[in-house]
């Protein structure tokens, strides 16, 4: 016969384990309730805010595949890295092939070709799949700023460079197709949405229209008071975005027979610095938001129709070079002279 102390002991031993669970079920419940939840994500991302880290110099540049699973960035270090969007946003690969500074960096439309702009004088083109390097554009004598590809029709490349010149290339051919004499260095270059013209900036301040079938300048828009750092025209192809060293940035109409004064727009807030980096610019996909570098650390976002800055991002410990919007989701990836990436969703 088992004594009584014994055997309240021993229902003891039987109960606890069916009461232990109940007790931290609770203590559960009552710590998810006392633990803060975060913002709602609205993106894919495997985190709200990634960091890239492994270029080993300043990042100038860093794009977006058309199709948004992967960007590719460069700068100071020569090498472009090539790094998944989504999961453990691996770089999944190293791009080597330019002996000098990489300045810009630009995808093709269909996202299949990757051009890069380098101080080494030079253009690669490279095969998004593959990363192999399937062309080297020679022709400038001085740093290459700058590089577009055309949206649509043949496979044309414009170039801005320190030589004072805009170059057209047709990547089928070896030497540049023609050369736009410029008095002063070019900083950035892009086309127009039909492609028969290229539109540069650079350290005269004034934006240039360079017209294809005439080879010859048709127009310039005056307004800004220092160099002009990027160009990016938006994604329907009726407004150009310029940011300058004067501290704005401004939005151009570019549409044929608009206005004669085509600046319609003027932004403020981000900065550039002693440093004179070429601080780029970008819309997002649908033109509702505009981004842009700035000299003071911060990544800004603002709303294209009222003006207002949606977002001053902080994170970077070095001027951001380059901020560009995912194709797809409100994602922006920001470069900064930190030699460091941000990946980040904006709500």
């Amino acid at each position: 016969m088992i004594e009584p102390k014994k055997r309240a002991a021993e229902m003891a031993l039987v109960q606890a384990p069916l009461k232990r669970p109940r007790d931290e079920l609770v203590a559960t419940t009552q710590s998810q309730q006392l633990m803060p939840t975060g913002p709602p994500r609205c993106s894919s991302l495997q985190a709200p805010i990634i960091l890239l880290s492994g270029h080993g110099g300043e990042v100038y540049c860093c794009k977006f595949h058309p199709n948004g699973a992967s960007l590719a960035s460069s700068g100071y270090d020569r090498l472009i890295l090539m790094w998944n969007v989504y999961g453990e946003c691996e770089n999944y690969a190293t791009l080597k092939g330019h002996s000098g500074a990489v300045t810009e960096l630009q995808y093709n439309t269909d996202g299949s070709l990757l051009f890069s702009a380098s101080t080494d004088k030079t253009v690669c083109i490279w095969d998004a799949e593959t990363g192999e390097r399937v062309k080297r554009l020679k022709g400038h004598t001085s740093i290459v700023n700058s590089c577009h590809p055309a949206r649509r029709g043949p496979q044309l490349v414009c170039t801005g460079s320190d030589d004072g010149t805009v170059q057209l290339w047709d990547i089928r051919k070896k030497a540049s197709v023609h050369t736009f004499q410029n008095t002063y260095q070019v900083l950035s270059v892009t086309f127009n949405d039909t492609s028969d013209q290229i539109i540069s900036g650079g350290i005269d301040n004034d934006i240039k229209v360079w017209d294809l079938r005439q080879n010859k300048l048709i127009y310039s828009m005056q307004g800004h008071g220092d160099s002009v750092t990027g160009l990016s025209l938006s994604a329907e192809g009726s407004y150009l975005l310029s940011n300058s060293m004067d501290n704005s940035l401004r939005v151009w109409d570019v549409r044929p027979f608009a206005p004669k004064e085509r600046c319609v727009k003027v932004l403020q807030g981000s900065t550039h610095n002693f440093e004179k980096n070429l601080l780029r610019c970008s819309w997002s996909p649908d033109g509702s938001k505009i981004a842009a570098g700035s000299a003071d650390r911060f990544v800004y976002v603002w709303d294209t129709t009222s003006r207002r800055i949606l977002y001053k991002l902080p994170g970077h410990a070095g001027s951001v070079n380059e901020v560009s919007f995912h194709p797809e989701e409100p994602i922006v990836v920001s470069g900064s002279s930190d030699k460091r990436l941000y990946m980040g969703e904006i709500r």
